[in-house]
């Protein structure tokens, strides 16, 4: 029998309802009136959904919804053709506000966390122990209350996902632990996030070039690392192979939001669609995440030559 498309999932667990503000000039302290205000669905795993779709790939956006602004998410994904299943409950969708000035870095105020309930939890995880064998599901962002009862179900789902599929992770925190004690394909994360897990009890901002962080890496059972730096370098440590060192793209930073999500989401097309080895996909996906950062938006950008 001819194997179906390969089916690519990303589930966020911090959904966004994002509102820009664009200034001629703020400065905190008064009341100032936008020129203009655009809305969009924020959270990492939609990033990685959205650049995705770039490349033409259908890849399902799951997410926790609730209330009014849930239910506005919904029709901005609806309304721009993107994937996506919800799970709603009683939680109201988290709000953001991203303010914008020309030749100034923007400034993002996010509000308070709240954990998706029970009932919407245990429907994703139904939900993911129906799909079939041999998908890819990315794990993206953060989990409010991931490590409460409400969650068993998930985690439960999580463990049998990996037996029988790809998961990849790019999350930090509680999930992130949990995570990186068990054989994930791949976990991509900053190189502050991957210090504090690697050797929590180093103080001292060892580099990526360490021996030491690579001799604990090979202590986990993770099978893959990206871990990126900023402008920095990015570390890439393929299984039973020694890491590699990449340099990104040097570019005018406009706005870093998102740059990681769209790097993610480059990787998993190079690594499972085009089935490049991990180092190859990393440095297709590097190009994608500089042009990224040059611009305002997430994935709007005018694609790269590679």
């Amino acid at each position: 029998m001819k194997a179906g498309p390969l089916q690519i999932f990303t589930l966020t667990g911090n959904l966004l309802a994002e509102r820009t503000l664009d200034f001629r000039d703020w400065a905190p302290g008064r009341t100032q009136r936008a020129e203009s205000e655009s809305f969009q669905v924020g959270g990492k795993g939609i990033n990685v959904s959205r650049m995705l779709a770039r490349f033409g790939v259908e890849a399902t956006a799951l997410c926790f919804t609730g209330g009014h602004l849930g239910a506005e998410c919904l029709a901005w994904l609806t309304a721009r053709g993107l994937s996506h299943r919800a799970f709603s409950g009683s939680t109201p969708t988290r709000t953001g506000i991203v303010i914008r000035r020309p030749g100034g870095r923007e400034t993002t105020f996010l509000g308070p966390d709240a954990a998706p309930d029970a009932d919407a939890i245990a429907a994703c995880a139904q939900f993911l122990g129906e799909q079939p064998d041999g998908g890819v599901l990315a794990i993206c962002g953060s989990f409010p209350g991931w490590e409460g009862a409400a969650f068993d179900p998930l985690r439960k789902a999580l463990d049998a996902w990996i037996n029988r599929s790809t998961l990849i992770a790019d999350t930090y925190g509680p999930p992130l632990a949990w995570l990186a004690k068990r054989p994930v394909s791949l976990v991509k994360l900053n190189a502050t996030e991957f210090r504090g897990l690697i050797r929590p009890n180093r103080k001292d901002g060892s580099s990526l070039t360490d021996p030491e962080l690579e001799a604990a890496a090979k202590e986990t059972p993770v099978r893959n690392w990206i871990v990126t730096d900023g402008p920095g370098l990015v570390w890439v440590r393929e299984e039973n192979s020694s890491p590699i060192y990449l340099e990104p793209p040097k570019v005018s930073e406009v706005s870093a939001t998102g740059s990681g999500d769209v790097m993610l989401a480059c990787v998993i097309e190079g690594w499972m669609r085009r089935h490049m080895p991990l180092r190859e996909a990393a440095v297709f996906a590097l190009p994608y995440a500089a042009s990224n950062a040059a611009h305002s938006g997430v994935a709007e950008f005018e694609m790269p030559e590679n």
